[in-house]
């Protein structure tokens, strides 16, 4: 039995529509201090890892080197923050041409929580800490959609 939200209201007349709908599981971050929640820390990269689609990608491109630790500080350990970098480190790859993440490009990028829906003054928007501004993007972008609309009309003839 998961503990009740802290969020959750004492009275049922008193409690959101959502909190009546739905369990809510309160989500901590992850810690970065024993053994154990390193290794949490790095199951849970390894399982992003295996969704990402980029050309130039390669197995341990999240979980190998410096990139656990680097992705931690980073983020806090908060899985949306970790999210919104991945997201973005992965069009910012594509958009570049690199097809990869690295340390150097997810540097570039800042890391905002803010106007996707969370209220800063309730604590939804954990503290994020100060990145550079985004690079210009430039070159010829990636089709990203994974439709296949056959052979080219060139092909054909």
């Amino acid at each position: 039995m998961l503990p009740p939200s802290r969020h959750s209201s004492a009275h049922a007349l008193e409690a959101t529509q959502t909190e009546r709908r739905f369990d809510l599981v309160e989500l901590d971050r992850f810690r970065y201090d024993t053994d154990a929640q390193i290794t949490a820390w790095t199951t849970h990269l390894a399982g992003v890892e295996k969704a990402l689609r980029l050309l130039n990608s390669q197995p341990g491109i999240l979980t190998s080197g410096r990139m656990p630790e680097y992705l931690f500080t980073r983020t806090n350990g908060v899985v949306g923050l970790l999210e919104r970098l991945i997201e973005d480190g992965c069009t910012e790859a594509i958009t570049s041409g690199a097809e990869r993440l690295t340390e150097p490009l997810l540097d570039s990028l800042p890391l905002t929580l803010a106007g996707v829906g969370r209220d800063a003054h309730a604590g939804e928007i954990p503290a994020v800490p100060a990145a550079s501004a985004r690079r210009p993007r430039g070159g010829r972008r990636r089709n990203t959609a994974f439709d296949d609309h056959g052979p080219a009309a060139s092909d054909t003839a």
